[in-house]
Order: C-alpha cells, then sequence, then structure tokens
C-alpha cells in the first residue's frame, strides 16, 4: 500500500532543533496519518522520560506505542494464557494427588493384610500358648500326686 509521505519534525533533548523525519519505508502499509501518530506517541514518550516519570524505560515507551484497545487484546491474551496455566497446575496437582491416593490406597490393602496374617498367626500362638499352660497344670498336678506317692513311699519303708 503506498502512501503519501511528509516529512515530520520531532524534538530530541539536547538537539538544538527539531529533527526532520522523511518516510523511510513506502511498504509498511501505514498511512501517512499513523505515521504521524507513532511518531508524535514516541515524541511523547521522550518527553515523559525527560520529565523524570516514573514510567519511564522501557515500559513507559511500550505504552506510548501500543494503543489502549491493543493494551487491552494483550492483556485479556495474558490473562487466556495465564489462566492456562493455572488450569495446567490445576490438573497436574490433580493427577498428583490421584497418584498418591491410588499409591496410599494400595500401600493400606498391604497393610491390612500383613495386619490379617500378624492376627492370624497371633491366635494360633495364643491357642498354643493355651495348650501349653493346660498340659503345664496337668503336668504338676501329677508330680505333686508322684511326689505324695514318693513321700508315703519312704514313710513306710522308714516304718519297717
Amino acid at each position: 500500500m503506498m502512501s503519501e509521505c511528509t516529512s515530520s519534525a520531532l524534538f530530541f533533548p539536547g538537539a538544538e532543533e527539531p529533527v526532520q523525519f522523511q518516510c523511510p519505508v513506502q511498504e509498511t502499509g501505514l498511512t501517512t496519518s499513523e505515521i504521524e501518530e507513532l511518531l508524535s506517541l514516541l515524541q511523547e514518550g521522550n518527553s515523559n522520560s525527560n520529565s523524570g516519570s516514573p514510567n519511564s524505560g522501557s515500559e513507559g515507551s511500550n505504552r506510548a506505542i501500543y494503543s489502549v484497545d491493543e493494551r487491552q487484546k494483550r492483556r485479556k491474551t495474558s490473562n487466556r494464557e495465564s489462566a492456562r496455566r493455572s488450569r495446567w497446575r490445576k490438573k497436574r496437582h490433580l493427577e498428583d494427588l490421584t497418584e498418591e491416593a491410588s499409591r496410599l490406597r494400595m500401600e493400606n490393602r498391604e497393610l491390612k493384610n500383613r495386619l490379617g496374617l500378624v492376627a492370624q498367626k497371633f491366635h494360633v500362638t495364643r491357642r498354643e500358648n493355651e495348650r501349653l499352660e493346660s498340659e503345664s497344670f496337668a503336668l504338676w498336678a501329677r508330680l505333686l500326686d508322684l511326689n505324695r506317692v514318693l513321700v508315703a513311699m519312704q514313710m513306710q519303708q522308714s516304718q519297717y
């Protein structure tokens, strides 16, 4: 797109007179008024940076270059990207929690199985212990009976 090109003047600090600009490239697709608007925005950015404003630097110049609509579009795009990353992190976190829950369920199942085996061994051991205690009492009773018989026999032999 060819457009008419006029010269524009910008006053830069430290320069004694305004700097004249001619349209540098005709194939940019920008109209003369758009180029003049960009140049005026650049000039405003330079005057703001010279006044010591807190928005000087690249942030201030970026604000001067982008229109309100462009800034809104960029902010929307940035917000969408941020939301997409947030959803991805949330999804990943949910997957991690699901994996951990699955792992913990499996570990819980294994612990319950081990507890069941230990409880079974405990009951077997307890029954065996009860049987041995009963046998021990029976043996003690028999031993006492044998001891009485022995004492009685010794008393009989000592009488003769």
